[in-house]
């Protein structure tokens, strides 16, 4: 991580023990022995929306904004989940390099045990992740610098019941859409949720030609890999990551030290994304 901050770091991924309840896969910078807390980072009140209430409050059809981010989808891997969405191609999943490898730098699961669901008209639609060939940018996202924490993968079959999204260019200070499948306090982290906000001060660029951005619209564990889309709504610029901040646990002014934080899709991440959208898979 590039910035350091007094408190709490963390990358939000939901895993769940085989002896215990629900571990949170949380990294706790200062406090390492202080028990898994659950983290809404929010600035202010909290500005999620579900569908109905977003479409109802931009004027629009509640049932033409579920079709149209019908690609945003849960990422589930061995004992964790995250979030990912169907980008330029109807076979290819962005996500966050944690959600498919652990702290050990070992994948989470074969395609058996991976799989990405979305909902199209209702229906849930279950899909082997190929995370064996997935491009990412580091296969060891717990100790690399967040920039690097990006994954590209291909599904065992395309996806027809929803639309990917396309890419736009990401800058600083502009507004975004953050729109997040997974966050464990949301509909117990089945359903969507969309917030208008902006992306912030730029925190630093990787030699791969991703850069990492704080964002102040609120997030919760188990939606890493959700996307954050330009103003409009429409084009993909960057993925959730992760959060940091000196108290996850209560809603503070968004600061240097109380933030999200977001990687774009530029660079080897966009290219990858290009290049896996122009394999086929075998059942096409």
């Amino acid at each position: 991580m590039n910035t350091a901050v007094a408190g709490a770091i963390g990358l939000c991924l939901l895993a769940l023990g085989v002896s215990k309840g629900g571990a949170l896969e949380i990294e706790r910078a200062s406090f390492p022995n202080a028990l898994p807390v659950t983290p809404v980072v929010v600035f202010g009140a909290d500005q999620r929306a579900s569908v109905e209430n977003f479409a109802l409050s931009h004027h629009i059809d509640a049932l033409e904004l579920r079709r149209h981010y019908a690609a945003t989808g849960i990422v589930r891997c061995g004992n964790a989940h995250g979030s990912g969405q169907l980008t330029v191609a109807d076979d290819v999943v962005t996500t966050a390099a944690h959600v498919i490898y652990d702290r050990d730098g070992k994948l989470r699961g074969d395609r058996d045990h991976c799989h990405f669901v979305i909902e199209a008209d209702g229906q849930q639609i279950s899909t082997e992740l190929e995370v064996e060939g997935a491009i990412v940018g580091s296969t060891d996202p717990y100790n690399q610098d967040a920039v690097h924490d990006w994954a590209v993968v291909k599904l065992a079959r395309p996806l027809h019941e929803a639309v990917p999204y396309g890419l736009a260019k990401p800058s600083g200070e502009a507004p975004v859409r953050f729109v997040a499948r997974g966050a464990i306090d949301w509909a117990g982290g089945r359903d969507m949720s969309l917030q208008d906000c902006r992306l912030r001060a730029g925190l630093g660029d990787g030699a791969e030609g991703t850069r990492e951005f704080s964002f102040d619209c609120a997030a919760n564990v188990g939606a890493s890999g959700s996307g954050l889309f330009d103003g409009d709504g429409k084009g993909l610029l960057a993925i959730f990551v992760g959060y940091r901040s000196v108290d996850p646990d209560r809603p503070l002014p968004f600061s240097a030290t109380h933030y999200n934080f977001a990687v774009t899709i530029e660079g080897a991440f966009r290219r990858a994304v290009e290049r896996q959208a122009a394999l086929r898979t075998a059942a096409q």
